[in-house]
Order: structure tokens, then sequence, then C-alpha cells
């Protein structure tokens, strides 16, 4: 028998909360607006290997979502910033118990990465 399917087209709240953070870089990206508001520019150096075509999409993503909060300053040069919402920490409070599984699973003894809470 097949798992019933919410109003959306998800079967439960993992497959829902999964949609929002698919991806290999969404998480990062979440990680590091957890830190502080970034500029575009600052974000892409924060995550080495991450292209701008990506970047830009899961911030858009993000964004619809209503994850991130995409702040124009008006300004000359032009300025952006993103910052997490809400909803945003909240995701991440959520994810915490998933990075302290892969802490104690996944990575090396003694590891002592940049985010360690």
């Amino acid at each position: 028998m097949a798992a019933k399917q919410g109003r959306d087209g998800y079967h439960c709240g993992i497959d829902a909360a999964m949609d929002v953070v698919s991806g290999k870089w969404k998480v990062l990206v979440l990680w590091a607006l957890d830190q502080r508001p970034h500029r575009f520019g600052e974000l892409r150096r924060a995550l080495p290997g991450i292209t701008e075509k990506v970047l830009a999409s899961h911030l858009r993503e993000l964004e619809d979502d209503g994850i991130v909060r995409r702040e124009d300053f008006s300004e000359v040069p032009p300025r952006v910033e993103y910052s997490l919402t809400d909803l945003g920490r909240s995701l991440n409070r959520a994810l915490e118990p998933l990075g302290a599984w892969g802490r104690e699973h996944r990575l090396p003894a003694g590891y002592t990465g940049a985010r360690t809470a």
C-alpha cells in the first residue's frame, strides 16, 4: 500500500523539508548565513567550489521558500545582502541535530571544523 500524499504532494514532513534543502550547497548557504548576513561575493568565497550560477539559483529558491531575505540597498555601486529570515533560522535549528550526527559518525576523531556547536 502506497503512503498517502499531503495536499502539496509530500508524503511526510521530512519529504517537505528535504525539498527546501535539497542539493549539495543549500545547507552550506544556510550555515554561512547563520554566521551573519553576506553579500553574494562573500558567500561565493565562503563556499569554495560553488559556481556563480548555482549560488544564484539556490539563493532565489531559498528566497522563494521564505528562508533567505535579499536586501537591496539601492546604492551606487549596488549593494545586496542576503540573510536568514526567522523561518530560515528555525530551519537551521532543526538541522543542528543532523550536523551533530554527521560530526559524531562521519568526521574523523578530533575534528575541529569551523562550526562545532
